[in-house]
Parts: C-alpha cells; sequence; structure tokens
C-alpha cells in the first residue's frame, strides 16, 4: 500500500514529511512521518512514540533530524494506534485505547479487528520501507520512548531477524507487573497472564528470547514512572541473569519528558548509525 504525502518542511538538508495511509494490518486509515535526508540514505531507524503521542511528537520535540542527517540514516514515526473507531472502552482513558496501543496485536473483541500494532509495524511499515522508501531489509533498527520503548524491545525480541539494533527511553520494561500494562493486557489479551509474558521484555529475556546485539537504556531517575511504572531495574536484571547484552545509563535530576529524549538523543543515534553502517 503506498502512502500519500500530506505536507513537507525542509530542514537540516533533508525533508520532514507527513503521510497517510490505508492500513491492510488496523483496517483504518494510519499515519506516520519522516525525516529522509537528501543523498544516499544508509538505514532507517523506527521511532515508537508512548501513551498519548501521535506521529508528531518525536517528529517535533526530540531535536532529532540534524543527527540523522549526519549519518545519512531516514527515521520514521509511526502512530501509536488506529483512529477513527469507536470500540468499547477505547476513549475512556489516556492508558489504553486511543493513543495507547503497546504495539501488539490483540485477541479480544472488536480490538482484535484493528489493534493489530505489532504486524503493523513488523509487516506494513517494515514492508513499506523496502518498497516506497528503499531501505534494504537489512538497515533497519527500531527505538521509542515509555510504550514505545517496551514495543521496541518486546519487537526486537519476537523479531531479532528485523532490527539491527534496538534502544529505548524510559521503557515500559515489566508490563505484566504494572499498573499500565495490566490493565493494557486485559483489555487487548484477555486474562490469560501466561499469554501476557509474550509481549513482556523482561519475561521475554527470562525465557530464553534475545537479541544480537546489545540493548541501549537511558532512564532518568527523577522520572515519576520509574517505580511503579517503567520497572527498568527488572528487564536490567534479567538481561544480566541471561546473557543479553544491555547497556542501561541513569541520569540524575532527568524525568520523563522529551527534555530528557532531547538530551540524549544524539548518543543513540550513534548508537545505531554504528549498527547499521558496519554492514
Amino acid at each position: 500500500m503506498t502512502a500519500q504525502v500530506l505536507k513537507t518542511h525542509r530542514m537540516f538538508g533533508g525533508v520532514v514529511q507527513f503521510w497517510e495511509h490505508e492500513s491492510l494490518e488496523t483496517k483504518t486509515k494510519m499515519k506516520f512521518s519522516t525525516f529522509i535526508p537528501d543523498g544516499v540514505v544508509r538505514g532507517c531507524v523506527i521511532w515508537l512514540s508512548g501513551l498519548t503521542c501521535t506521529e508528531e511528537n518525536f517528529t517535533t520535540k526530540a531535536g532529532a533530524q540534524k543527527y540523522f542527517s549526519k549519518h545519512q540514516l531516514m527515521v520514521i514515526c509511526p502512530d501509536t494506534s488506529p483512529r477513527g473507531l469507536d470500540l468499547p472502552h477505547e476513549h475512556e482513558g489516556w492508558d489504553f485505547g486511543s493513543g495507547a496501543s503497546f504495539y501488539l496485536d490483540a485477541t479480544t473483541p472488536g480490538y482484535k479487528d484493528h489493534y493489530r500494532m505489532e504486524s503493523y509495524i513488523t509487516k506494513e511499515i517494515v514492508g513499506m520501507l523496502q518498497s516506497q522508501f528503499k531501505v534494504p531489509p537489512n538497515r533497519i533498527s527500531i527505538m521509542g520512548h515509555s510504550m514505545g520503548g517496551h514495543g521496541a524491545i518486546v519487537l526486537s525480541l519476537r523479531h531479532p531477524e528485523l532490527f539491527q539494533s534496538v534502544s529505548a527511553f524510559s521503557p515500559v520494561s515489566h508490563p505484566t507487573k504494572c499498573p499500565w500494562g495490566e490493565k493494557a493486557f486485559t483489555g487487548y489479551l484477555g486474562n490469560d497472564r501466561e499469554n501476557w509474558k509474550n509481549f513482556d521484555a523482561t519475561e521475554l529475556v527470562s525465557n530464553g528470547k534475545k537479541h544480537l546485539h546489545k540493548i541501549l537504556i537511558d532512564q532518568g531517575l527523577q522520572d515519576e514512572f520509574l517505580e511503579k511504572q517503567l520497572l527498568v531495574s527488572d528487564l536490567d536484571s534479567a538481561c544480566h541473569a541471561h546473557h543479553q547484552g544491555i547497556e542501561t545509563n541513569y541520569h540524575k535530576g532527568y524525568d520523563h519528558s522529551y527534555y530528557f529524549i532531547a538530551t540524549f538523543i544524539e548518543s543513540h543515534i550513534n548508537f545505531h548509525a554504528k549498527a547499521l553502517h558496519a554492514l
């Protein structure tokens, strides 16, 4: 399915564009944004945003384009959920439903027909990168923030062949043990808590899933969600116990916001550039 450009802005030796297309997976229109540098594109990083976000947040707030341009990398930022639906409870809270897909394929009534975000990312977005944007299949990496950090790590563990490298800011790291995850997984996957573990980064690593390269995480110590929702130390411990490479950097004074992301985004892009350029 070919996406159509809605608007274009030039910056840092490249173009920011906002796109729309009909999705076969979600059966809705979906939007995403891109930054594409001039010249030869040497790879692409998929960015997955967090709860309540859209395809615009990273593009407008992270200050990342100049670093992608420096490394001749493209970035693509999908929306965080299907839109335009009216499913049960979909619009009642900010941590479930619209804007809160958790990047999995739902199995519950109604949601299973549209909330197919794992397939949307790993099949449609990855496929579109290859067909429309001519990015080779071995030159794609993934990163994200909060719920999107969860998505990036889980998708890289479930589909390690698709992504050369993975990183996250403030990821929801053990969703089967936190209120956000329990609410979302009940709504999207039902009450089988054993099945939930298939979409939990800490549980996946504990059960032998691995990515070839180390996982990079940056986490602010003043993040109001760190202790009850993110549980980053659980993932860190699981990785060390099960020999999954991980680098977790904790930063005093930083919170959960895009101010934090903008401060450390260059190091993440350098990390992905090293992996993508090494091919």
